[in-house]
C-alpha cells in the first residue's frame, strides 16, 4: 500500500485596524473574494482559515457576497477555523489578562459567525514565548502553528518535522505544528507541478504531513500574483491536482490532531520567523548577519547553520525604535488602568491599540506607515479621554520601565507628555476631541535595506528580473527600480524628532544644514537626561550641562512648561561662562495626517523654507481643522521642512512624510530667556 501524505493547508488572513476602505476593498477584489470562489468550486478541499475578527466583521458589513461564501464553505466541512487576539496582537508583549480575553473574543464570534468551537490559534507573526502556554490553555486552545525554523533553532532536523509536537510549560500542555519553510516560498509560486512534488516529498511515515499555513495576500495580493494565481489559474489547477493525487489528503489541522500521535517533545526559543529576527536588528548588525549567511554558503546554511545563525527577538523592535516603545508602555499603562475605569469601550479601544501592525518594521510598512500609527494613538487617546474625562492632572511616573521619568499633563482638552530621559522634551501633543498626536513623528533611521538600494543599478535590475526558474518571484526577490528623490532623501539622525529640542549652535544651522543633520552642535542637552520638578501648575526640566569649543565650558539650561486649556506655555532660560556669538535653535516636530492640508503662514509647506525675524508663526491642519499658533516674545528666523523617512515595502522603496520639522533661530551671547506659547484654536 502506498504511503500518503496529509497535506494541511492553512491561510492567514488580516488588515490592520482601521486600515484605508480602499485597501480593503482592494484586497476583497484581487484576493479574498477569487480565493474563495476558486474553493468554493471544490468544498471537498478542507482548509484551515485565521482571519482577524476586525477584517472578518468589515467583510460581514461591507463585502456581503464574499461572506456568504465563506458561511456555506463552514457550513460544508470545508473550512476550519482558527482563533489568535480577536485584533491581532502579538501576545507575548501583551498582559496575560488581554491575551485570554482577546482569544476568548474571536473564539466567541467564531462560535456565533460559523458554528465552530476554534482549537487551533494563529500565532501573530510566529512569535513565540513558552510563557504563553498556560494562558492558550486558558483559553481552550489545544494547538498552535510556528515555523520549521523555531524548531531548527532548538536543533530539530528538516526530515523530522512532518507532525506536530508537544510543549509544556509549568505543567501546561499544547500541541505545535512546524510550517514548511519550504512549501511557504513553494506556494503559490512555484508551477502546479513543483508545488505538488514538494508536498509529497514529506511523505516519511504513514501519518506524515505537509504543513503550510500562510498569508492568504500571497495569493492575489503580492506583485504579480493576481495574474499568476488567478489569471494563468494557478490555485485551481493546484486544486484540481491535489485532489486528483491518490497519495495526497486533505484534512484540517484539528481532524489531524485527533487522528495522529505526536512526534515528541519539543521546547522551543524565543524565536519568530527568520526574516523577523534580522529585521528586529539594528541596521548594522543585520548587514553583518546577512555578511555571515553569505560566508556560510546556502547550502551549508541550510543544512547545519539554520540551526546557530539567528537574528535578535521581537522585543528587539522596542529597542531599536523609541516611538513603538512609546507606543507598547502607554498600552501597558492603560491595560494596568482598566480595574479602575471599568468601562466596556475603554477595554475595546485598548484591544484595538494593541493591534501589532504600528509596532514593528520588515518588508512591508508598519511603523513607519504614519497612519497606521495614527490608529494606534486614535485608541489610546480615547482610553485616556475615559480615563480622565475634564480633569487636569500632571502625573511623573516611569510607565516606560526604564528608570527615567516621564511627566504627563492632563487637561479638559489635551494630555501633553514630556521624556526627562532625553531633554524634558516634547512627546506626546494628544488633542483628546479629535483623539489625534501632533507629536506622532518618526526618526530618520539608518536600515539595513538602505545599503542595498544603494547598490542597485540598471544593470542589476535586469539582471534581477526573475529568480524563478518555473514559476514567479517571492516578494523577497523582486527588484526594484530607485527614484533619484528617494536616494536623496536618505538622511540619519542622530536625536530623536521629539519637540522642545535645544540646539547650541552657530551659523552653520542653515535651511539645509537643518534638513540634512550636519549643522555644528556645541551643547550636551540634546540627547541627555535633564532633572524634573512640578510646581502647582508648571513643570520645569534643567541640566547642568556644557558647550564644548573644543574643552568643555559650563552650561546651564531650565525650560518650564504650564499646561493651559488651549494649548502650552513655555520659559527657557540658558546660561554660559563662555562668551562666544552662538544660534540657539529650539526646535519642533509636529506630525499631520494629510499634509496637502498643511499650510504655515498660508503657505503650503512644500519643500520647506525660512522666515526671518518673526515672533509668530500660524500652522493650519486643514484635516482636522485646526489652528497651531507658536508665538515667542523675540525676533527669531524660522527654519521649516517636512520629515521624510525612506522605506522598503511590497510595491518598492516609499518616501513618507512623518513631520514637520520646525527650528527657531536665536542668536545670543553667554545668555538668553525665551518665552513663548503654542495655543491650538478653531480654523
Amino acid at each position: 500500500m502506498n504511503k500518503k501524505t496529509t497535506l494541511l493547508f492553512g491561510i492567514h488572513m488580516h488588515q490592520p485596524v482601521d486600515n484605508f476602505k480602499e485597501v480593503i476593498t482592494h484586497a476583497v477584489d484581487v484576493c479574498y473574494a477569487p480565493f474563495f470562489e476558486v474553493l468554493s468550486r471544490h468544498p471537498q478541499f478542507r482548509f484551515s482559515v485565521h482571519c482577524s475578527g476586525w477584517l472578518m466583521q468589515q467583510i460581514e458589513n461591507d463585502h456581503p457576497k464574499l461572506f456568504k461564501t465563506i458561511v456555506e464553505l463552514a457550513a460544508k466541512g470545508s473550512i476550519e477555523f482558527i482563533s489568535a487576539g480577536y485584533y491581532e496582537p502579538i501576545l507575548s508583549v501583551i498582559p496575560s489578562q488581554d491575551r485570554v480575553a482577546q482569544i476568548r473574543k474571536l473564539n466567541d464570534d467564531i462560535e456565533k459567525k460559523f458554528k465552530q468551537k476554534a482549537k487551533g490559534l494563529w500565532l501573530t507573526e510566529r512569535v513565540w514565548e513558552s510563557s504563553l502556554i498556560p494562558d492558550l490553555c486558558k483559553s481552550d486552545i489545544q494547538y498552535t502553528v510556528v515555523d520549521d525554523y523555531h524548531f531548527q533553532s532548538a536543533g530539530f532536523n528538516e526530515d523530522v518535522l512532518d507532525g506536530y509536537y508537544m510543549t509544556e510549560e509549568g505543567g501546561k500542555s499544547i500541541a505545535v505544528f512546524p510550517i514548511s519553510k519550504k512549501l511557504r516560498y513553494a506556494l503559490p509560486f512555484s508551477s502546479v507541478e513543483s508545488a505538488i512534488k514538494d508536498i509529497k516529498s514529506y511523505t516519511r511515515e504513514k501519518d506524515s504531513a505537509a504543513i503550510i499555513f500562510d498569508d492568504a495576500e500571497k495569493f492575489g495580493m503580492w506583485p504579480g500574483t493576481y495574474s499568476w494565481v488567478y489569471e494563468k489559474a494557478w490555485l485551481e489547477n493546484f486544486i484540481q491536482a491535489v485532489l486528483k493525487d491518490e497519495e495526497i489528503v486533505c484534512e484540517h489541522y484539528g481532524a489531524y490532531l485527533q487522528a495522529h500521535k505526536p512526534r515528541g517533545i519539543a521546547y522551543l526559543p524565543n524565536v519568530s520567523y527568520y526574516e523577523m529576527g534580522e529585521w528586529s536588528l539594528r541596521a548594522d548588525d543585520a548587514l553583518k548577519l546577512e555578511a555571515f549567511k553569505e560566508e556560510m554558503g546556502e547550502e551549508r546554511y541550510n543544512k547545519d547553520g539554520v540551526k546557530f545563525l539567528k537574528g535578535g527577538i521581537w522585543k528587539n523592535f522596542f529597542v531599536k525604535y523609541e516611538e513603538s516603545n512609546r507606543i507598547h508602555k502607554r498600552m501597558l499603562e492603560l491595560s494596568q488602568a482598566r480595574e479602575t475605569v471599568q468601562n466596556e469601550q475603554f477595554d475595546d479601544n485598548l484591544y484595538k491599540l494593541q493591534t501589532n501592525d504600528s509596532l514593528w518594521h520588515g518588508v512591508f510598512g508598519g511603523l513607519y506607515l504614519p497612519n497606521l500609527r495614527d490608529n494606534a494613538y486614535t485608541y489610546l487617546i480615547a482610553c485616556e479621554a475615559l480615563r480622565y474625562g475634564n480633569q487636569n492632572l500632571i502625573i511623573a511616573d516611569e510607565s516606560e520601565m526604564d528608570g527615567y521619568t516621564r511627566v504627563k499633563a492632563v487637561t479638559p482638552v489635551y494630555i501633553f507628555r514630556f521624556d526627562s530621559k532625553v531633554g524634558g522634551q516634547l512627546t506626546e501633543f494628544d488633542c483628546k476631541q479629535k483623539c489625534f498626536n501632533w507629536q506622532n513623528t518618526l526618526t530618520r533611521r539608518k536600515e539595513a535595506y538602505h545599503e542595498k538600494m544603494l547598490k542597485i543599478s540598471s544593470e542589476q535590475e535586469n539582471m534581477q528580473e526573475s529568480h524563478a526558474l518555473d514559476g514567479i518571484d517571492t516578494i523577497h526577490n523582486i527588484a526594484h527600480h530607485i527614484e533619484e528623490e528617494v536616494k536623496e532623501a536618505l538622511v540619519y539622525d542622530w536625536y530623536l524628532k521629539n519637540s522642545f529640542i535645544d540646539h547650541i549652535s552657530d551659523k552653520s544651522i542653515t535651511l539645509e544644514a537643518f534638513r540634512h543633520c550636519n549643522f555644528k552642535e556645541y551643547g550636551d542637552f540634546v540627547n541627555q537626561p535633564f532633572t524634573h520638578a512640578v510646581h502647582d501648575s508648571k513643570i520645569i526640566f534643567q541640566r547642568d550641562g556644557g558647550l564644548y569649543i573644543p574643552q568643555r565650558h559650563t552650561a546651564h539650561l531650565t525650560k518650564s512648561y504650564t499646561p493651559q486649556n488651549e494649548g502650552l506655555d513655555f520659559v527657557i532660560d540658558f546660561n554660559t561662562e563662555l562668551d562666544y556669538f552662538f544660534n540657539y535653535a529650539l526646535e519642533l516636530n509636529l506630525h499631520f495626517a494629510e499634509y496637502e492640508k498643511v499650510t504655515l503662514n498660508d503657505e503650503t509647506i512644500s519643500q520647506g523654507g525660512k522666515k526671518e525675524k518673526t515672533r509668530r508663526i500660524e500652522i493650519k491642519d486643514g484635516y482636522l481643522n485646526k489652528k497651531i499658533t507658536l508665538s515667542v516674545n523675540a525676533q527669531v528666523d524660522i527654519l521649516y521642512y517636512p520629515l521624510k523617512t525612506v522605506s522598503q515595502s511590497e510595491q518598492g522603496y516609499d518616501l513618507t512624510i512623518q513631520g514637520l520639522s520646525i527650528a527657531l533661530v536665536l542668536p545670543f551671547t553667554k545668555s538668553f530667556q525665551l518665552e513663548g506659547s503654542i495655543k491650538v484654536t478653531d480654523v
